[in-house]
């Protein structure tokens, strides 16, 4: 944390990593190395203070061998494959990261990190079957990208780093960053600046990772010399939630009261266009999956603090303050062109608010599904009625400008 004391690493008499403390002197991570020099087991604490074990070679995986066994207190939860902590080479793939708790795989990947930087290693290379974009992206909180073949000299890097990491174009140098818990339960991790926070199950992350920029519903920015957590929509903050200052000490931490605006149903074709989007941006076997799980959906505004959206059985509901700010920037657009563009941005931001819960409910749908649906699902090819889609999204954008217009009238 710029300005701030970044916290405590605890060596033994080797020089080994056993135990780091955050700033306040609470423990943020424990290791013990067995007498032949190995790991024989290490915990990291999670943003909502709770602790994940790594136990390693106590699991086994048909794709890659031994693993190491993750657990929540007393649950295994899933394994990736054995790391040699003593000499860290290789950053390993993970069996189900869904099923590890929020910060999860970004804490083990910070230890990575850590003791990869500890004993001298330039960089690790990902060796693993799932290279995803959630990967890519948690790798960018703990290392730093570079393309195959030597350090980037900026002339040559990829012009997109995630489609040169999912064609294994990447090399990643450890960049572990600090944690902190803070009275106030807000957690703050921090490389040279603030780069993400996590209060009340909700994770706040700057929009700009190492060049790479990333979406996020609830982001990390600066206001002159404080860092803010926001509710973020429509390229400004809807909320504050967070105030800090530059060395992660809490100033403020609360939600604004709900905006006590109109409700009501949105219009149909949003519901419709919504889903085109989320099916759009999602893994072609989900299409069918998708709706499924959004089968008598409908949509209403509603007065929420903190989100966007939520679900709730077929009931989504969205944000009357989310309402407000698109009707106040359509009444300062400058021409139509740019009402068209708030109106697309508007149902692109519900889709990302909305998209991880259906595609959950539509994971879970086939999840049950037969052996044979579930090959049929992964055999499908893509929509083949991309005009469709473009023609519900269209629809949905004219009805959220029209829903809009009546708000401002």
């Amino acid at each position: 944390m710029s300005g701030g004391d970044g916290g405590e690493v605890l060596r033994d008499a080797h020089g080994r990593r056993v135990g780091e403390r955050d700033r306040h002197g609470a423990p943020v991570a424990t290791l013990a190395w067995a007498d032949d020099g190995r790991l024989a087991e290490a915990a990291v604490r999670l943003p909502d203070g709770g602790w994940l074990t790594i136990q390693p070679r106590a699991a086994e995986d048909p794709r890659w061998g031994v693993s190491d066994l993750l657990r929540h207190g007393g649950t295994p939860l899933t394994h990736c494959a054995a790391i040699a902590w003593e000499r860290v080479d290789a950053i390993p793939p993970l069996a189900e990261p869904a099923r590890l708790p929020p910060g999860g795989g970004t804490a083990v990947l910070n230890l990575v990190a850590a003791l990869a930087a500890d004993q001298g290693c330039p960089s690790l290379a990902y060796r693993g079957p799932y290279p995803t974009e959630q990967l890519f992206l948690s790798l960018l909180e703990s290392f730093r990208w570079m393309p195959v073949g030597g350090p980037p000299d900026h002339a040559a890097d990829p012009p997109d780093p995630l489609v040169a990491f999912l064609d294994g174009g990447l090399r990643w140098v450890p960049a572990p960053h600090t944690r902190a818990f803070e009275p106030e339960g807000v957690y703050v991790q921090a490389r040279e600046r603030i780069d993400k926070l996590a209060w009340h199950g909700r994770a706040y992350y700057r929009a700009d990772w190492a060049g790479v920029r990333r979406h996020t519903t609830h982001r990390v920015h600066d206001v002159g010399q404080r860092v803010h957590g926001s509710l973020w929509a429509l390229d400004a903050a809807l909320e504050d939630h967070l105030v800090l200052a530059p060395d992660g000490r809490v100033l403020a931490a609360a939600l604004p009261a709900p905006v006590d605006a109109p409700g009501g149903a949105l219009p149909a074709p949003v519901t419709a266009g919504l889903l085109a989007v989320v099916i759009a941006s999602s893994a072609p076997p989900l299409a069918r999956a998708l709706r499924a799980a959004a089968a008598g959906l409908t949509l209403e505004w509603a007065p929420l603090s903190g989100e966007i959206a939520g679900l709730a059985g077929r009931r989504a509901t969205v944000s009357t303050r989310f309402r407000r700010a698109l009707a106040e920037r359509l009444a300062d657009a400058a021409d139509r062109v740019e009402q068209v563009r708030l109106g697309f941005a508007a149902l692109a931001e519900l889709g990302l608010a909305l998209g991880d819960a259906l595609r959950a409910r539509a994971q879970a749908h086939l999840a049950t599904a037969t052996p044979a649906a579930q090959a049929a699902a992964f055999e499908a090819p893509a929509p083949a009625d991309a005009a469709a889609g473009a023609r519900q999204i269209g629809d949905a954008v004219e009805a959220l400008l029209q829903d809009a217009g009546q708000l401002r009238a």
